[in-house]
């Protein structure tokens, strides 16, 4: 009897112990001070979680994260364009940066780039679409380096023909190679998510056939060296913008005609539509290629107009609210491109939301520096205030856009 007496103290006192551990890491861990998840123990994680508790990355809220940012906009110049680095642009107030996203159901991984890189060894990470798309690939690509000089990292957009031709501005993306793992991480412009081939006139404006129901013929060629993809697109489908590039819509190979298409919306759906369709189809055929399509980013400019200003100045983090729950929503706020990956192989980059929430991590508000400040009269000019309620400040949200994706693959 003694030794079973001894028996259960000590059972009772383990006991006593475990629950006092179990207290003191409780109270240690908190949304300012998470515990750090390897992105080797995430996937455990979501598939432990009881029906009750379903990851739903979608939906949870914005909490502060004394561990951000992941990297320096003042150090990321190598990747980073100088207006999206709004530490360099001067702007004043960084409190944006201090927040990370809690997905509801489960933790998000911590992101460690050493990992991400091993994670990803001899794979190739493509984004194709719009500057939203290129704000993406600039956020990775200071995400895997930490912001730092990587002179190690190669240039390979040869490999893909994204070199600048003679007289543009750019080139049509870019890609490079991180050497170590063998990881390519690659971008390429393509806006509307159609197929553009020059048309056959020689009077100006050129024209250019914009061919709804054909994906960009650089998605055709590359998609068999893809082992991730990532698409968006929908701030360029509106008339000023296909009007200004002198798009000409195409269907079947055929200038659209009469009332058919004629509505941008329409159109932008059916694009949509028929790019998640053609890659669907392709993805039995490249088994390893894992496709993702970003919903649309938000843009807070005042009464949705471009030409009425800005409505992004406000500086108060979350003054919007910091929750997306359940029944906020039925599903994704961008039901366009959540119809059109329904019932497909492609799984949706749901961001609109949980963006939608962050008004004050825009761009507007940076000043545009010039290069050599003008003199008038002795006084130095005062740069003019960047006014794009559409693009955000890196480091910032396309960030958190990224620790979705990763976490997902």
């Amino acid at each position: 009897m003694l030794g079973g007496k001894s028996y259960i103290l000590r059972g009772s006192v383990s006991l006593a112990l475990v629950t006092l551990i179990l207290l003191v890491i409780t109270l240690l861990v908190s949304e300012d001070n998470p515990l750090h998840t390897s992105l080797f123990d995430v996937k455990r994680q979501f598939t432990a979680s009881s029906s009750s508790s379903v990851c739903n990355f979608a939906k949870g809220r914005w909490v502060k994260d004394r561990n951000r940012p992941l990297y320096s906009g003042f150090e990321c110049k190598q990747w980073l364009s100088t207006m999206w680095s709004c530490r360099v642009m001067g702007r004043p107030d960084f409190s944006f940066e201090g927040y990370r996203w809690q997905p509801q159901g489960c933790n998000m991984p911590d992101f460690d780039r050493f990992t991400f890189l091993k994670r990803m060894q001899n794979k190739t990470i493509a984004f194709i679409g719009d500057s939203l798309g290129r704000q993406q690939f600039q956020s990775l690509m200071c995400m895997a380096t930490g912001g730092e000089d990587s002179p190690e990292v190669q240039n390979v957009g040869w490999e893909y023909g994204l070199v600048k031709p003679k007289g543009a501005i750019r080139p049509d993306g870019w890609a490079y190679r991180f050497p170590t793992t063998n990881t390519t991480i690659l971008y390429y412009w393509s806006a509307s998510l159609s197929d553009l081939v020059p048309m056959n006139n020689t009077d100006p404006p050129r024209l250019t056939a914009m061919h709804l129901d054909r994906p960009p013929s650089f998605m055709r060629n590359y998609l068999h060296s893809f082992d991730v993809l990532v698409l968006n697109t929908g701030h360029h489908w509106n008339r000023g913008k296909i009007e200004g590039n002198h798009w000409v819509m195409h269907v079947n190979g055929t200038q659209v005609e009469g009332e058919f298409l004629k509505d941008i919306k329409d159109a932008k759906d059916f694009t949509i539509r028929s790019v998640a369709k053609w890659l669907d189809a392709q993805l039995p055929l490249h088994p390893r290629l894992k496709a993702f399509f970003r919903t649309i980013s938000p843009r807070h400019f005042r009464n949705g107009d471009w030409n009425t200003g800005g409505n992004c100045n406000n500086t108060v983090p979350l003054s919007r609210g910091s929750e997306i729950t359940g029944e906020d929503a039925d599903g994704s706020v961008d039901k366009t491109v959540e119809s059109a990956v329904n019932g497909t192989r492609i799984k949706i980059l749901d961001i609109t939301a949980l963006s939608e929430l962050r008004d004050e991590a825009h761009i507007s508000g940076s000043k545009l520096k010039p290069r050599k400040p003008k003199k008038v009269s002795n006084v130095t000019s005062t740069p003019p205030i960047v006014n794009d309620c559409l693009h955000w400040c890196l480091p910032g949200i396309p960030d958190t856009w990224n620790e979705l994706f990763i976490a997902q693959i």
